[in-house]
């Protein structure tokens, strides 16, 4: 009887300690990320990447939501701290470059209060924006993500089946 106690109390803790501060499971709910991610998919995030690397444009990134902690939000990361940042014409412009890219291909709206006007991303924080512009509630609405709200990094789709791919 002991072993078995052992051995189950051996296996949740490996558990939580991989749940919690190595990998994590999310589920997709809503279309603001299409198309590279759809309502529905499931995503796995490295929760210690973030530990080791800063976030990089282009990332897909899991944090929570600044203005309800208790909400859990899935983006792609498109300025960096200190960076200027405009949408204009469906395009994104960092320090006045026009963004580039299989990341980057696709219209974005100017619209919510920091989308319309040039601004500059403050210290620690990120730009964040849903690839699906039309259907996406992100940092053109409520401003920037704050690095200490940054749960992990997500790197696969691993559910349905048809869809398993590595995200880049």
């Amino acid at each position: 009887m002991r072993e078995i106690v052992e051995t189950v109390a051996w296996a949740l803790l490996i558990a939580f300690v991989v749940r919690y501060f190595i990998v994590e499971g999310y589920y997709i709910p809503s279309s603001s990320m299409e198309p590279t991610l759809k309502p529905g998919n499931r995503v796995f995030v490295a929760k210690f990447y973030y530990r080791i690397y800063r976030p990089q444009r282009g990332d897909i990134i899991v944090f929570r939501y600044p203005t309800n902690r208790k909400k859990n939000l899935i983006k792609r990361v498109v300025a960096l701290p200190g960076e200027t940042i405009r949408i204009e014409n469906g395009l994104i412009y960092i320090d006045g470059i026009p963004l580039q890219g299989v990341q980057f291909n696709r219209q974005y709206l100017n619209i919510g209060y920091y989308g319309r006007k040039e601004e500059v991303v403050p210290e620690n924080s990120f730009f964040v924006l849903g690839d699906n512009s039309r259907n996406s509630d992100d940092s053109r609405f409520w401003g920037y993500v704050p690095f200490k709200n940054i749960l992990g990094r997500a790197f696969l789709i691993y559910w349905p089946p048809r869809s398993i791919q590595i995200l880049r």
